[in-house]
């Protein structure tokens, strides 16, 4: 008889017993794997899944920067010990969880990119980088994926499960189970992602930094915050930072929006800016703070307006492998920093310096806080309890409540035509939105 760890339905706690382990250990190797951007506690998500499964018994390998190398397996030779991938050791897990980076490394390779519809996962030549992802796992020969990542990553988890699921009945099959993260905090099926609120307070600090350097020259601060797709990191950083306005994608209706754009080539629409518009807004804020005495503040906008702005100020710009617009090319916060200081002049016929920096990588590998932390632990031991209590493949795995866990399928957060993912934005009638409305200085609109 053998003697294990009775884990009860409380998600936070792990009482030892004398009741025999009743697991059916089907997992003897799991391989981790952590693409994508950086964010605080990643180590306390990889360590923690690494730990529950060592505890059992299992083998777990780190997969080194993503899916860099599996994407190469063919062709590059066998996966390597220590250059590719590492064995997790009891010895290199001590003191993980609140460490800074990414004990494995991460890259932002997309074996998926050409697979945009369930058709061409039957075209070997689209499929190619995702079969020799699979056979590089396979050559571990690992019995389940953790995955560790965005929206893009998520995308390719899900991807590279279908890929199995058309594989002949007698092909070895390992099933996948996905982690979320962002610091953007833009995911479905999860209300926050680990590393977000350490990513909030990274910038917020920066910004209370900067609002002391405004007051004393006089002067306007136009901070860049990281947000492709939505506006949670900048709103965030703004109502802890102090910030007297914010900005972001979700705002780009109404009166601060023009008329959707049709591509005649592609058919498809696009939201666009009306810049002008959103300019003056920020003048009117500047003005509001003179009539109340104070001639300085900090401007929190989300990089992803970039994606709005009229055409001429996009053309040229390239495309990454998962389709996205180079935003740094773009330089937003100079781009509006620039106009604003324009528009002020010609409202006043006075001068106002108006500064932009732009703000994010500071905070991606910035010291966890203990909510990320906690948050990021059970994240990783739900991974365990996904893959080996519930025996579940084709999940992800998501926190609510007092941390309980829950398990939401790919199919509910990937569209089972396009195979793409649905972002979750701010609701621009919610009470965080409004909580950002209330706190920043008073427009007359």
């Amino acid at each position: 008889m053998t003697w294990g760890r009775q884990r009860y339905s409380h998600p936070l706690i792990i009482i030892v017993t004398d009741m025999p382990d009743h697991h059916s250990l089907d997992i003897k190797r799991v391989a981790i794997l952590f693409a994508g951007g950086p964010a605080p506690a990643a180590n306390a998500v990889i360590s923690t899944a690494a730990f529950s499964f060592l505890e059992e018994g299992s083998q777990v390998f780190g997969i080194k920067h993503g899916y860099s190398r599996l994407a190469e397996y063919t062709a590059a030779g066998p996966l390597q010990e220590g250059t590719d991938y590492i064995r997790f050791t009891h010895d290199n897990l001590a003191q993980a969880r609140c460490s800074r980076g990414i004990m494995i490394g991460t890259a932002r390779t997309n074996p998926g990119k050409y697979v945009s519809a369930p058709e061409h996962l039957k075209d070997p030549e689209l499929v190619a980088p995702l079969r020799r992802v699979y056979e590089g796992l396979c050559s571990l020969e690992v019995d389940a994926l953790i995955s560790i990542g965005g929206d893009d990553t998520l995308k390719t988890a899900n991807k590279l499960k279908m890929f199995q699921d058309n594989l002949p009945a007698d092909a070895r099959r390992f099933p996948v189970v996905h982690l979320p993260k962002t610091i953007d905090n833009d995911y479905s099926g999860i209300d926050f992602t680990f590393g977000f609120f350490t990513a909030v307070e990274t910038l917020a600090e920066e910004i209370r930094n900067l609002n002391y350097d405004a007051a004393a020259s006089r002067a306007y601060f136009l901070c860049e915050a990281m947000g492709r797709s939505a506006g949670w990191l900048a709103y965030g950083a703004a109502i802890a930072g102090e910030a007297s306005m914010v900005l972001s994608v979700e705002d780009v209706q109404g009166a601060l929006a023009e008329k959707e754009i049709v591509n005649a080539e592609t058919g498809e629409s696009r939201k666009v800016m009306a810049l002008d518009r959103v300019v003056d807004r920020m003048v009117d804020m500047m003005l509001a703070r003179e009539r109340e005495g104070r001639e300085y503040g900090t401007i929190v906008i989300a990089e992803g307006m970039a994606e709005y702005l009229p055409a001429k100020y996009l053309e040229g710009v390239n495309r990454d492998d998962h389709g996205h617009i180079n935003i740094s090319t773009i330089n937003l916060c100079a781009l509006m920093s620039g106009l604003i200081a324009d528009r002020y002049t010609e409202r006043t016929g006075k001068i106002r310096k108006v500064n932009g920096l732009q703000l994010g990588y500071e905070s991606r590998c910035a010291p966890p806080h203990a909510y990320d932390v906690m948050l990021g632990s059970q994240l990783g031991v739900g991974a365990y309890r996904a893959l080996v209590e519930e025996k579940l493949n084709g999940v992800m795995v998501s926190v609510e409540g007092q941390f309980n866990l829950r398990y939401v399928p790919f199919e509910q957060l990937v569209d089972p035509e396009t195979l793409v993912t649905k972002v979750r934005f701010i609701e621009t009638d919610s009470d965080f939105h409004r909580l950002a409305r209330f706190l920043e200085t008073c427009i007359d609109d």
